[in-house]
């Protein structure tokens, strides 16, 4: 077996804003950092197309991606699994 066991891939979580696409998810990822000169603590976004092979999941659901090859234009990440289920989406 040539497969590598430990692979040293980027991963983040997010929350799933869009499943419109067929087999794309729209991530958005929040992160807080401290300003370097006035010391505020302020959140940057940024929003993820991520690849969901089975179109299973949904709008406000708390997300895993990994960095992966690029599957089309816009496209680099995959969908790991599911951290926290949206409960309003019954």
């Amino acid at each position: 077996m040539n497969m590598i066991a430990n692979k040293n891939c980027k991963t983040l979580s997010g929350v799933v804003t869009s499943n419109k696409s067929d087999k794309t998810v729209t991530v958005l990822v929040e992160r807080r950092i401290k300003h370097a000169l006035y010391g505020k603590y302020i959140t940057l976004s940024k929003k993820y197309h991520a690849h969901d092979e089975s179109n299973q999941y949904g709008i406000g659901d708390m997300v895993l991606i990994e960095e992966s090859r690029p599957i089309s234009k816009t496209k680099s990440w995959k969908v790991l699994r599911l951290l926290k289920e949206d409960s309003s989406n019954n």
